[in-house]
């Protein structure tokens, strides 16, 4: 497509977008001289579904007037309230119902996880993760290695660009695997990096991983809801994401976890049980002999809090409705012009560090601000750009296609022009 840098395209983009409608399902925030704020942060929290505070309501209706038998009674009983949630992800991630299950928070997940695939042994023992992971990851992966009484400096091999560049080379990575895979017990990365916004060739990953007798897992918190996923038919071992970002859940919403069909009934993999991963037909029959359920929601721990599933369940409806394939073409289209604008710009103060290649990113572009500090972050913010800052000079910017327009990022650049004093 030949894009414009022009206010009347923007219009016409938007006039002409099949998710139009969709924008208004969403509360926008607002600037400081009251106007809508021009938000472009789905990447670290999603906006809020209308739908949703209906959604939560009906949860509180049903304790109010059922109580405790709203487990089992009402429209949506308590006890099972999680399996249409598992089922609805399913076809998020591209998994199959049985292999996705709505619980916990994402770094929970990754432990629980981990418990159950990071098997090391005499000789395999070492962690495979991005250098710059999110932090969280990093935490993550470590204490597993001290748990199991092996030093990070040791245990942990990092994937690192080449000097001089700001983002992985597949071919890199599969030579690394390729060269130490017989000490690698598990392969752990990010399907999407915060930092730079670049996705990851999660097929070629997993097939090199498995072929050199590797686990694989990816944390999905940027990709699940993003990306085109195929996480069944990849072949991947495990995935856990959160659903804050781009599934809107709301703060500190609830997780999901994928656990692929051909580890679900297998006997030899150790997991942490609870009773909410026991079998459901002699759950409350309270033996103490656990039988986990057969599917992904055999890890599940604990009964989760429905009122958070609630907000979940609303952005999921709107998921249902448009289905990925449309999600990601809009988002394709929304970040290829947010590129085009900023290039327009011929400004040497910024520079994209995200991947060009579509297949390679999300709904996110990552700029860097050459020899600044967070003054244009600050300057920009304060014109009613909601967008983020990440140490040590770089902006993400996430046009989220349910609920951002064309001519949101039109103004977004305009403000930034402005502050380049372009």
């Amino acid at each position: 497509m030949e894009y414009l840098n022009t206010k009347e395209f923007a219009h016409q983009m938007d006039s002409t977008d099949p998710l139009r409608s969709y924008r208004d399902q969403f509360y926008f925030p607002k600037h400081t001289n009251g106007e809508q704020a021009i938000y472009l942060c789905g990447n670290s929290l999603g906006l809020q579904p209308k739908s949703a505070k209906r959604y939560i309501e009906a949860v509180l209706h049903d304790w109010r007037y059922l109580g405790v038998k709203g487990h089992f009674e009402g429209e949506h009983p308590f006890t099972t309230y999680h399996e249409v949630l598992g089922e609805q992800m399913a076809r998020i991630v591209g998994g199959r119902k049985e292999e996705v299950v709505a619980m916990n928070s994402l770094t929970v997940n990754l432990h629980l996880m981990m418990v159950s695939f990071y098997r090391p042994e005499q000789g395999r023992y070492k962690i495979l993760i991005e250098k710059n992971a999110f932090p969280s990851d990093q935490y993550a992966v470590k204490s597993q290695l001290e748990f199991h009484g092996y030093d990070p400096k040791d245990g942990l091999l990092e994937l690192e660009p080449r000097a001089g560049e700001d983002i992985l080379r597949t071919e890199d990575i599969l030579d690394l695997i390729k060269a130490k895979g017989n000490e690698i017990a598990l392969i752990m990365i990010g399907g999407l990096n915060y930092y730079t916004g670049q996705a990851y060739d999660m097929e070629k990953i997993t097939e090199m991983g498995h072929k050199m007798g590797c686990m694989v897992g990816f944390d999905l918190a940027h990709g699940a809801g993003n990306l085109n996923l195929s996480l069944h038919d990849w072949d991947v071992d495990f995935a856990v994401w959160c659903t804050y970002k781009y599934m809107n859940s709301g703060p500190g919403g609830i997780a999901g976890c994928f656990v692929h069909q051909r580890h679900l009934q297998r006997k030899d993999l150790r997991r942490f049980a609870g009773w909410w991963g026991h079998d459901k037909a002699t759950r409350f029959l309270m033996d103490d002999t656990f039988v986990p359920i057969q599917g992904a929601e055999g890890w599940q721990m604990s009964n989760e809090t429905v009122l958070s599933m609630a907000a979940l369940k609303a952005s999921l409806e709107i998921f249902e409705e448009v289905g990925m394939k449309a999600i990601v073409k809009k988002s394709r289209l929304l970040t290829r012009y947010l590129e085009f604008l900023i290039e327009e710009l011929k400004s040497d103060r910024i520079q994209i560090i995200t991947p060009k290649q579509t297949d390679a990113r999300g709904a996110q572009l990552s700029i860097r601000v050459i020899n600044s500090d967070k003054s244009l972050f600050k300057a920009i913010s304060e014109k009613g750009v909601i967008a983020d800052w990440r140490e040590p000079d770089v902006i993400r910017i996430a046009p989220a296609p349910l609920y951002n327009s064309f001519m949101d990022v039109f103004n977004f650049v305009e403000i930034l022009r402005t502050e380049l004093r372009i």
